[in-house]
């Protein structure tokens, strides 16, 4: 299970999102209204009509269990929160990357 929108073959397909459950306006050009968006879309069974590729849901319950379901805000959100550690993570390798291709740079140069 991947737990990022778009990313393998069994990634969430009903993320806590109002704007990805929602149909586009360019495939439906009739105004939602909150009420309508929230009881026509929000409560349907089915995938998302807009994939937010790239979006990083909460992830698994603490049974290491996750359901799809777009009601489930706790675990089916896509935040920040979710990704800045990753995020930290990565800017810290990058930044020893940086560093040790630095320092073997002006080491070869003397």
């Amino acid at each position: 299970m991947s737990y990022m929108v778009g990313f393998g073959s069994n990634y969430p397909t009903q993320p806590h999102h109002r704007g990805a459950s929602i149909m586009t306006i360019k495939k439906d050009p009739k105004p939602v209204t909150c009420q309508e968006g929230y009881q026509v879309w929000f409560n349907r069974d089915a995938p998302n009509p807009n994939v937010l590729v790239g979006a990083i849901v909460g992830g698994p319950d603490e049974h290491d269990g996750y359901i799809d379901s777009r009601s489930d805000y706790q675990l089916g959100e896509p935040a920040t929160v979710t990704v800045a550690p990753l995020v930290g993570v990565l800017a810290r390798v990058a930044t020893n990357n940086y560093l040790v291709c630095r320092n073997l740079l002006i080491t070869c140069r003397r």
